[in-house]
């Protein structure tokens, strides 16, 4: 079970865009997801979004750092952004995207450096 929330005990239906980077040291990394017309900003959706929830069998990942994308006054995607500020954690971090890939048919595209 790996599961993404906006507001606690409601899963996000929408598998986002994940884009990764991490220090050349390995010390720190960022996580930025997209989520294009998420159900967190539909009609039907009354709750508030509180943050951005990563949870698995291990736990619970935060991050507050969410922001809606609206369109002519219409909401249209969200973006969060999951710092990660240590080996550990980004350690933690890629153990629940393999959980969440696997559970959601999602792929790996490595960049060239």
């Amino acid at each position: 079970m790996a599961e993404i929330q906006f507001s606690r005990d409601i899963n996000e239906e929408v598998v986002p865009n994940v884009r990764i980077t991490r220090s050349r040291d390995g010390s720190n990394g960022t996580a930025t997801f997209y989520f294009e017309k998420p159900k967190a900003l539909s009609n039907q959706n009354q709750e508030e979004i509180t943050g951005m929830y990563l949870i698995d069998e291990e736990g619970v990942l935060v991050t507050r750092e969410v922001k809606g994308k609206f369109v002519n006054g219409q909401p249209e995607a969200i973006e969060a952004v999951y710092v990660m500020r240590s080996a550990d954690d980004w350690d933690r971090f890629i153990r629940f995207m393999e959980r969440y890939a696997k559970q959601h048919g999602l792929g790996l595209n490595q960049s060239k450096q």
